[in-house]
């Protein structure tokens, strides 16, 4: 007996799915079995009804579809080649199909044979293909076939390809080929970055090699207002493509409009930091400057390891970045020194030429901690440059690292603040706890609404004085906000909450010091505000004279089941019937070690310039005295 006829052991399972495809594969191009000849170019085909039609939509239609071909033995296939047609056939009845050796024409043929007689596996296989062997010489090609095909992913890994390769693109001969739809929704894309001059005569080229197509149905995507004068006037005007109005309108544009208020074109590479020197990126201006792009964000202290400058009325000071080449931006990342509990607030302007900058992100008014995660609209920049305006502790702004991207981002966007959809009360979003009493810094933010007990897992402050205040790591617009009060007996507890940007104006958002709370507190207020701090006052406690507070989260987020867990205490059946004391009150000792603002917290710690420097410790955590 040969030796693929045993059962596979031990499962008892046959599999020969091997023999059945050798099986099936063998009836490619035979006679045996033919129930059908199909004709390309007056060449025929045998082919097996039943096989073509398990295999493809398109004939399970044509063959038993009750269409008069259903009727005929030969059918006339047109819209391909033999060549092409050859190979989709062998795929049909082989799911093998070689591409390596093919040319790029007879590929894009095969893709469009698949796409018609619907082989979506095959299509995305071609496409993964194409994608590997991108090149200078065939992009063009694939760019109008997969638009054609509509293959959406394929066309936007083409728009990548010849977004970062526009200059050699446009100067390449298979350029002239591309259709005017083709040239019209490449060219008018912001990240397709080449110098307009260069587009310009691009179109001139194609305009010749395309002369039974109207000259003005690409010229209008060339964005004739960013060429030099000298170029409108002695490359432009001479071709005569343009007319004098168009030409004096965008000199007028180029002279008398502000600079942002061009619209123009940038390098676009997605979640790449460009503010990094592989890409060219330098620090011009700031003190201690070859910190702040190497990329380091654990390796600093106080005297070295951060960019600074000197906090001063001036406009033009501040820290200044130029990026490699002009690039679209959307979101920028930076690290202030956080070593200690100061903060600081700053804004950050971007610019083409240096004159005209527009300001992106305006932090000035609020106290910004640690990371910072920055979302705009999308800009086209050159030069960034990073005012600081105000630190907590001294008169110099610290920067320990600075990125820039494009990113494809969910968050929304608020007058000019984030307003988040996830919980930004977290330390990995820089928010911390800067007031309050707990036996482990920030347990109110670290996500545990289970493990909490009578000794451990809160944070509270004695009634009457002091608070709970956390700050969030930057503005953001925030609505909503949710906090455990603590719950394992039935006391119940009464509070009220603030909020502000900079710890000087405060609102009140939430009143509940007439209420008995228990447990779960869900807050939400109108309109959205930007918040920096939040400050929770307790004002009762039926049980003691001390607020205990287990978690804290803001905006509250869609999922409820915090609300769902009850607490460990609750669990053990065997605590429910003993009567357990209260948690004690805070001693005395506890409730002084309490920092009071930000600014006393930090007062210890000063990094300036005079390098005249002293430690300080701002932990907040107190160590709880046992009380029974």
């Amino acid at each position: 007996m040969s030796s693929h006829h045993h059962l596979n052991p031990p499962s008892g399972e046959v599999i020969h799915i091997n023999h059945l495809s050798e099986d099936i594969g063998a009836l490619y191009l035979s006679n045996d079995y033919s129930d059908v000849t199909l004709v390309v170019s007056e060449q025929k085909f045998n082919g097996h009804r039943v096989i073509l039609a398990s295999r493809s939509q398109y004939f399970r239609a044509l063959l038993f579809g009750g269409l008069k071909e259903s009727m005929q033995q030969e059918i006339e296939l047109k819209g391909t080649t033999v060549p092409v047609f050859k190979e989709l056939l062998k795929y049909i009845y082989t799911g093998h199909l070689s591409l390596s050796n093919q040319r790029e024409e007879t590929i894009l043929d095969i893709l469009g044979l698949a796409h018609q007689y619907g082989f979506v596996d095959l299509e995305m296989s071609i496409s993964d293909y194409l994608k590997e062997i991108l090149s200078i010489k065939n992009v063009c090609l694939i760019f109008d076939a997969t638009r054609l095909y509509q293959l959406d992913r394929l066309t936007k890994v083409c728009h990548q390809y010849m977004d970062k390769h526009a200059l050699e693109i446009i100067k390449h001969e298979s350029f002239y080929q591309l259709s005017s739809n083709a040239i019209n929704e490449l060219v008018s894309r912001d990240s397709f970055y080449a110098p307009e001059i260069d587009i310009f005569l691009a179109m001139q080229s194609w305009v010749k090699a395309n002369p039974d197509i109207d000259p003005n149905k690409v010229l209008g995507q060339v964005r004739l207002s960013l060429i030099a004068i000298t170029d409108l006037l002695n490359l432009v005007r001479p071709t005569g493509l343009v007319s004098p109005e168009a030409i004096l309108d965008a000199i007028a544009a180029r002279t008398q409009t502000r600079d942002s208020e061009l619209i123009y074109r940038g390098r676009l590479l997605v979640d790449e930091n460009v503010a990094h020197p592989r890409y060219g990126a330098q620090v011009l201006q700031g003190e201690m400057r070859s910190y702040l792009l190497d990329g380091d964000t654990s390796n600093y202290d106080m005297e070295r390891g951060y960019t600074r400058h000197v906090i001063t009325e001036s406009k033009d000071h501040g820290i200044l970045i130029k990026l490699g080449t002009q690039s679209i931006i959307n979101y920028v990342k930076i690290l202030l020194w956080d070593r200690d509990l100061r903060s600081y607030s700053y804004y950050i302007e971007i610019s083409i030429d240096q004159k005209d900058w527009v300001r992106v992100i305006d932090h000035s008014d609020y106290f910004c901690r640690s990371w910072q995660y920055l979302y705009f609209e999308p800009r086209v920049a050159l030069y960034i440059r990073i005012v600081g305006t105000n630190n907590t502790v001294n008169k110099v702004f610290h920067v320990v690292s600075f990125e820039a991207y494009y990113t494809n981002h969910s968050e929304n966007l608020l007058n000019g603040f984030v307003a988040p959809n996830v919980n930004v009360a977290t330390m990995d979003k820089s928010a911390s706890v800067i007031e309050g009493v707990c036996r482990s810094r920030n347990a109110l933010l670290n996500g545990d609404t289970s493990n909490y007990d009578w000794d451990s897992g809160y944070t509270c402050h004695q009634l009457g004085s002091g608070s709970i205040l956390v700050q969030l790591g930057q503005p953001y617009m925030i609505d909503s906000m949710k906090l455990l009060l603590w719950d394992c007996d039935d006391r119940s507890y009464s509070y009220y909450i603030e909020v502000s940007g900079n710890s000087w104006n405060w609102t009140r958002i939430a009143d509940r010091s007439t209420e008995s709370c228990r447990s779960w507190q869900t807050i939400k207020f109108s309109p959205a505000r930007p918040v920096v701090f939040i400050r929770i006052v307790g004002t009762h406690n039926t049980a003691n004279e001390v607020f205990h507070c287990v978690h804290f989260e803001c905006p509250i987020r869609n999922d409820n089941d915090n609300d769902k867990k009850l607490s460990p205490i609750k669990k053990n059946k065997c605590l429910d019937a003993i009567a357990l004391p209260p948690p004690p009150p805070i001693p005395s000792t506890a409730a002084s070690a309490t920092p009071g603002t930000t600014e006393t917290a930090t007062e210890a710690v000063n990094i300036d310039q005079d390098d005249n420097h002293s430690t300080g410790d701002s932990a907040v955590s107190v160590e709880l005295q046992e009380s029974k």
